[in-house]
């Protein structure tokens, strides 16, 4: 019965932002190392960007490098992902998913991950 649930997705023209939640129900995230992931219509699963337990090292992919921010409140058992500047290609529908211990690794960034929440839509408009 453990979920994530994300949320804040949404329509929004180029160069506008958004800000995802990803919410825990059924088990604390604050030990564990966090992942994005997007997934545009007919592509592959795409790393977005991944955080450690504590919330104080982060990694991005180098598309997204510069304009979004992954963050987390242990406190709320949330992790969001602030999404600025967006572009069309951005459009995806966007996961949040749970590594398996503290930090993440190649693995974390690689999507080899076992609990992941059902995604929000994101578009971008052009």
């Amino acid at each position: 019965q453990v979920q994530l649930v994300e949320s804040g997705g949404g329509l929004v023209q180029t160069g506008g932002s958004l800000r995802l939640s990803c919410a825990a129900s059924g088990r604390t995230l604050s030990t564990y190392a966090m992942g994005w992931f997007r997934q545009a219509p007919e592509k592959d699963r795409e790393f977005v960007a991944a955080i450690n337990w504590s919330g104080d090292s982060t990694y991005y992919t180098e598309s997204v490098k510069g304009r979004f921010t992954i963050s987390r409140d242990n406190a709320k058992n949330t992790v969001y992902l602030q999404m600025n500047s967006l572009k069309p290609e951005d459009t995806a529908v966007y996961y949040c998913a749970q590594d398996g211990s503290k930090d993440y690794t190649m693995a974390t960034i690689r999507g080899y991950l076992e609990l992941w929440g059902q995604g929000t839509l994101v578009t971008v408009s052009s």
